[in-house]
């Protein structure tokens, strides 16, 4: 059951855990991505928490403004406040992909709790979550960035849990297989892999992605077409070859990659049947 958490400040908003606390806090303070130092005492003085531990690295020095804020109120609404200040949807006009990785990054932790930080900056009290499988986080979070990006509805097909059990290699491999499927249906050829790609998209094609009449209409089909080569090179022949564990695969590359096909999928939406 989820409910919208009103402005009423009169309201104690129920207080963190200890893990929870340690995780915004890292969250918020990442070196590489989070606030800087200056925008940490700003958001904290905004936030009325007092900031008590200047000298430590940035985590650490939230982590404990939180921790001795909510120690004195037994409450965590200022802690709410802070978040909402440093996660302002206003703030995210241009970087949409970026408000929403942190924005889920966040709420895995608040779900522990039973809050959700909403897209419109506002909080919902949601069912309390107490066990949260790897491969359930991870296919959320995966699906909530490919969404913010617009990627092709092909792609959701393979961003379930029980694909992203292991790793993120199951997601990449079956959407690939995905996309050659895609090929075969559309040209009624059944071949497979390079074979499928160089008889498809040769010079004499089946398939084509635009006019094809002049060179720069006849040069782009052939990228096209080493860019399937590409995938079916990196992506599937390695599969017949070596244990999957040897291919690691992070978030990052699996978005990467599932970017790529879902640009050729939409590439495919446009294509046409000549022979």
């Amino acid at each position: 059951m989820m409910n919208r958490m009103d402005n009423n400040k009169t309201i104690k908003r129920k207080c963190l855990t200890q893990a929870v606390l340690e995780g915004i806090s890292q969250i918020l303070g990442d070196t590489s991505s989070g606030l800087t130092g200056s925008e940490i005492g700003y958001l904290l003085n905004q936030s009325q928490i007092a900031d008590i531990d200047l000298t430590n690295t940035k985590w650490k020095r939230l982590y404990s403004a939180f921790a001795n804020y909510q120690n004195q109120t037994q409450c965590s609404n200022n802690i709410l406040n802070f978040i909402s200040y440093a996660l302002a949807p206003a703030k995210y006009v241009t970087k949409h992909s970026e408000f929403e990785d942190k924005r889920a990054l966040i709420n895995q932790q608040l779900h522990f709790i039973g809050y959700q930080y909403n897209e419109n900056g506002k909080f919902m009290e949601i069912t309390q979550a107490t066990t949260i499988s790897e491969a359930q986080q991870r296919a959320n979070n995966l699906k909530s960035k490919l969404e913010s990006r617009n990627t092709h509805t092909e792609i959701f097909k393979y961003c379930k849990a029980e694909l992203l059990d292991n790793n993120y290699f199951h997601s990449v491999f079956e959407a690939n297989k995905g996309l050659f499927e895609r090929i075969r249906e559309l040209s009624l050829h059944n071949d497979d892999g390079n074979t499928l790609i160089g008889y498809v998209f040769s010079t004499n094609p089946v398939l084509i992605i635009n006019n094809y009449q002049s060179k720069s209409e006849k040069d782009e089909h052939a990228g096209f077409c080493n860019i399937l080569k590409g995938l079916c090179s990196m992506f599937r022949n390695p599969e017949a070859h070596e244990p999957k564990i040897a291919w690691n695969i992070s978030e990052q590359d699996a978005l990467e990659i599932l970017g790529m096909i879902s640009y050729c999928h939409r590439r495919l939406d446009k294509a046409q049947k000549i022979r």
